[in-house]
């Protein structure tokens, strides 16, 4: 895809006192800015309701880079210079005649650091106020500039399709749609950027990567921690929402596009859209033939017994809320006809851990095979996070015997090497923002052709017509996730760092 150089501009946060550009924004800024990634001429003003004064708002800033920051060692004097470029505002979002204070301070940031008028607002805040803080975008004529501008909004993008159309009319209605970027931090992280370089660099996998060659894909996204102070915003959105409406199937596409016809921003987003339209649909009825959601209970994590969920602040006693969901999903194409995609992700699991398994169909188990080993599927593994790389499991003589056939693994780690620390996805997706690179960043129709197929789901839920199972902190999820791959002859591979290795043909999964 073209890349181009950075413009000088100005990058104008909204919720600049929030967990989200403490923890991410200001960090993944700075990891720019230190590896000579950022304009030269640039500016950042927070802008938030708190009552501060620069000098404040930079403090707030070094402190959050001493605690979430990618660089630990101390560089007073490159910090000096980075916090000459941040500014701070405060606004209330609702009153309109409030950014006047803002256009005044983003006129003398631009004369300033000589910025001619390139304007990024990233709206780190409740997506209750993206339409309000739009139009007043537009009312106080902040968005009247010589150069371009660009909005960058976080999900959740509404809560159903209704409600994420009505949002996008508001904000289409003063933003164009390329000048929005709608972020998913799961589309910056360096392995699933690396999908398509394993898929389309490589010759030996193309042409194996559809329905005559793999039996059934795998995503796992797990967490070990609960839903903590999160409980009230959780309790309105649940597992399906917060994680399988956006990141579980931004993953699916990315594994099953078709080829794009050339590596250009809008070719690769038609073709994964062309996944999300194949992707079979459920009527509210049948959801519970291919979707298991469960509910963490009391368990076990690291050794310490944690609560179950609806013994968590801000959770209903008899919370009906999902904390799990695994799906088996059909992509209904020609490549990808009677594969499933099965799909699980959940809090309070084992270990944290993304990864993709892509299992291959099993040779005919005949001749010597029978006698003399176990013959195992071939596994392409994507560990996406925390481990980065991948592996493949073949099948081998094992040495010293007369044609025992063992599984070993080719295992790549891309962070195992001293000294290798990957950036971090916001600073992939701040950086594309700024050069104007919208490949990885969700376009409308993605998002509404997912809420299409999320909709359903979610009113076979709130109907009572899917069962809601329990399962122990510190497990797997329910064993009706268990059952539902074993009705089709397969099972959930182990991911990275699962302790479960109860029988001889896992053993490849653990590094020596």
């Amino acid at each position: 895809m073209q890349q181009s150089p950075i413009d000088p501009s100005s990058i104008i946060l909204f919720g600049a006192t929030g967990d989200l550009a403490k923890r991410k924004l200001y960090p993944a800024l700075y990891s720019l800015y230190r590896r000579g990634m950022l304009p030269e001429k640039f500016s950042v003003i927070g802008v938030a309701r708190k009552d501060w004064t620069n000098e404040m708002f930079r403090e707030h800033v070094w402190q959050s880079l001493k605690q979430f920051g990618r660089y630990k060692e101390d560089q007073e004097e490159t910090w000096e210079q980075f916090s000459k470029h941040l500014d701070y505002v405060s606004v209330d979002l609702q009153n309109s005649e409030s950014y006047a204070k803002l256009r005044v301070s983003l006129t003398e940031a631009e004369a300033r650091f000589m910025i001619p008028g390139n304007r990024v607002f990233y709206l780190a805040i409740s997506p209750e106020l993206f339409g309000t803080v739009s139009f007043n975008l537009k009312d106080s004529n902040l968005l009247e500039t010589d150069g371009w501008k660009r909005l960058v909004i976080e999900k959740p993008f509404g809560q159903d399709y209704r409600s994420a159309n009505e949002l996008n009319d508001k904000i289409r209605s003063v933003f164009r749609e390329e000048e929005i970027y709608r972020i998913d931090h799961y589309l910056g992280k360096e392995m699933i950027q690396n999908i398509e370089v394993i898929r389309f660099a490589n010759s030996f996998f193309e042409p194996l990567w559809n329905n005559n060659y793999i039996a059934n894909v795998q995503i796992t996204s797990s967490e070990t921690v609960g839903v903590e102070e999160r409980g009230g915003y959780y309790e309105k959105s649940g597992a399906l929402r917060d994680m399988v409406q956006n990141h579980m199937l931004q993953m699916v596409t990315m594994i099953a596009m078709e080829p794009p016809s050339r590596l250009e921003t809008e070719a690769i987003r038609d073709e994964k859209v062309k996944v999300l339209r194949s992707l079979r649909r459920f009527p509210v009825d049948e959801v519970k033939d291919y979707v298991i959601r469960g509910q963490y209970d009391r368990g076990i994590i690291a050794g310490k017994e944690v609560s179950g969920y609806r013994e968590e602040p801000g959770v209903a006693p008899l919370s009906s809320t999902e904390t799990f969901v695994s799906a088996k999903l059909y992509i209904d194409n020609f490549r990808w006809a009677g594969v499933p995609f099965y799909i699980r992700t959940g809090k309070r699991m084992p270990n944290k851990s993304t990864e993709i398994i892509i299992q291959f169909k099993t040779l005919p188990k005949n001749l010597y095979f029978n006698k003399h080993g176990n013959l195992e599927p071939n596994l392409l593994s994507i560990r996406i996070h925390p481990q980065e790389g991948i592996y493949f499991k073949m099948n081998v003589k094992k040495p010293g015997t007369d044609g025992v056939v063992s599984p070993i693994p080719l295992d790549f780690c891309q962070n195992c090497e001293a000294g290798i620390n990957s950036p971090e996805a916001y600073e992939r997706l701040l950086h594309d923002c700024l050069e104007g690179d919208s490949t990885y960043f969700t376009r409308w129709d993605e998002v509404s052709l997912a809420w299409k197929f999320v909709d359903p789901i979610s009113a076979a839920f709130q109907q009572g017509k899917t069962e809601i199972h329990s399962y122990a902190a510190g497990t797997w999820g329910p064993q009706a996730s268990t059952e539902m791959l074993g009705q089709d002859g397969f099972r959930w591979w182990p991911v990275y760092g699962q302790e479960e290795l109860n029988t001889e043909h896992e053993a490849y999964f653990v590094r020596s």
